[in-house]
């Protein structure tokens, strides 16, 4: 099957499974998930959906979120955008009834699954407080970036290799001009999303914003010191485009709508800007100084230690959604030195991860089924993506997922120590993580030092996890509980008067959520 027909078969499939059409509100994907708006949540027939042999897991928080992993999801939302569109001036009914799901494969598989789904309900709860809400909008700031940010970031890695090879002398500068010219402006993109995330006109936000990048700054004083063009970088973008979101408003409320074309424009732009000069640049500038300064001590001189508890947290921290606070910070970080520090050290998180899923492979072997999950999600969890091993194997368990933090904790802090020992390794673009990040790495001691390094973090990891989780992550019952045959599973169905719900965990074992959850 071509390419094409192969994405479009997957958007089709999926589509009846969330109610059709009618029950799409918005689409939208950031590296490995389509992120759906729905008006009827009921709609959607979970454990069909997650059968689908692209769609790696689900995950439910704002958004209804499809897990299809990187690449995939990119080539699957336009064919999904296509069919939506079709299908609304079609005008079908949303309620179509979707195809039967298979039998789940073993009654402890679709516990655990459902003590997964169960835990997810549980932390969109918890999630939906303001600040966490306020942290998701400026995820949605900044996840449009991401692809622009991972293709500069290749091609200043290319360019990199290049320049110290010698070769095509002809060709690196215009790698380089391709590699820089978005960063050189990537605070016009942040203010042109954040004014269209907080309900503003978008290119009033942009427009604001270039105020910052525009060279002639450099004329203007402000608290005494000369401006320079970029200072503030995109936390100053950022707050000028709020600004003018605020602005734009009270002038929509007062100004009469017979001179609202021409007066709203003009003071969103006038009253921000001149804040945004003379105010938000030089403090915004302090701030972003005072970050990078900071990342830099933190590894310096807490090396180990630090990489250590950040490497630990990160799992926790994604599961609380406080991780979206760092995407501004690594931008700040990339904009500032040209890569990250942060973000090899949180990968390792997601090779704890994985080290800690082999572990239950090889501690559950007669579970066929929670085998078989992990058998399909562990290529996906190799290359960053941890949805499925998280909430189908893992967090249900809940011992692996602590262990699963031992091994993210060890592999950090072997990074980190390399940090506090002069060899730093960093990012040039956020998103991926495992083996994904391997192209846009970067560093101050070339780029076979910086490979290595991370390579040997993600082994750490991998091995630090599997330890933890073999001798640490199951006690006697939970082993009794779980290290059952399918035939077993079937008679304990049998003995206790029918079957479980079905439920899915990955893109081979189908789930369910339970009744009540």
């Amino acid at each position: 099957m071509a390419t094409e027909d192969k994405n479009r078969a997957t958007a089709a499939a999926i589509l009846p499974l969330v109610g059709g059409a009618a029950n799409v509100s918005s689409i939208a994907h950031c590296m490995t998930r389509l992120r759906l708006g729905l008006h009827d949540r009921s709609l959607v027939d979970d454990e069909a959906l997650k059968a689908v042999p692209a769609v790696m897991g689900v995950v439910e928080d704002d958004t209804y979120q499809i897990v299809l992993g990187p690449g995939t999801v990119a080539r699957v939302t336009p064919e999904f955008e296509q069919l939506v569109e079709e299908g609304r001036t079609a005008d079908p009914a949303p309620g179509e009834a979707a195809p039967p799901a298979p039998a789940s494969d073993s009654a402890s598989a679709d516990e655990l699954a459902a003590q997964g789904a169960a835990m997810k309900v549980a932390r969109k709860t918890k999630n939906a407080t303001p600040f966490k809400l306020f942290l998701r909008r400026i995820a949605n700031i900044f996840v449009p970036l991401i692809p622009a940010l991972i293709g500069c970031g290749i091609i200043a890695g290319l360019n990199g290799l290049l320049v110290n090879l010698g070769w095509l002398t002809s060709v690196t500068p215009a790698l380089a001009a391709m590699a820089s010219g978005f960063m050189a402006l990537i605070a016009v993109f942040v203010g042109y999303n954040t004014a269209k995330e907080f309900g503003g006109t978008p290119i009033l936000g942009g427009a604001v914003a270039a105020i910052i990048v525009f060279p002639g700054v450099a004329n203007i004083e402000a608290f005494g010191q000369k401006l320079s063009p970029g200072q503030g970088g995109v936390l100053g973008a950022l707050g000028a485009a709020v600004l003018a979101v605020y602005v734009e408003k009270w002038c929509r409320r007062w100004v009469p709508e017979a001179l609202d074309v021409l007066v709203t424009p003009t003071l969103t732009v006038l009253v921000s800007g001149l804040v945004t000069i003379f105010g938000l640049m030089y403090v915004a500038g302090e701030i972003s100084t005072a970050i990078g300064t900071f990342a830099d001590w933190l590894l310096s001189n807490g090396g180990a230690g630090a990489g250590f508890v950040l490497g630990g947290l990160f799992l926790p921290l994604v599961m609380l959604g406080l991780h979206q606070a760092l995407i501004p910070i690594h931008t700040t970080l990339i904009e500032q030195q040209g890569y990250t520090v942060l973000l090899p050290i949180l990968a390792m998180a997601g090779a704890g991860q994985v080290g800690a899923a082999a572990a239950v492979y090889f501690r559950l072997p007669r579970n066929e089924s929670i085998r078989r999950t992990i058998k399909s999600a562990l290529p996906a969890g190799l290359l960053g993506v941890g949805e499925p091993l998280i909430y189908g194997v893992s967090l249900p368990l809940g011992r692996p997922f602590i262990t699963a933090c031992v091994g993210g904790a060890f592999g950090g802090g072997f990074i980190g120590l390399f940090n506090q020992l002069g060899d730093k390794v960093g990012s040039t673009a956020i998103g991926p993580s495992g083996w994904a990040l391997f192209p846009l790495l970067d560093g101050n001691h070339g780029l076979g030092t910086t490979a290595a390094i991370y390579a040997g973090g993600l082994l750490v990891g991998y091995f630090a996890g599997f330890l933890a989780t073999y001798f640490f992550g199951f006690s006697k019952d939970l082993l009794a509980e779980f290290n059952v045959s399918q035939e077993l599973a079937e008679s304990t169905v049998a003995a206790t008067g029918g079957p479980t719900s079905p439920t899915t965990t990955g893109p081979d074992t189908p789930t369910k959520e339970p009744a009540g959850v």
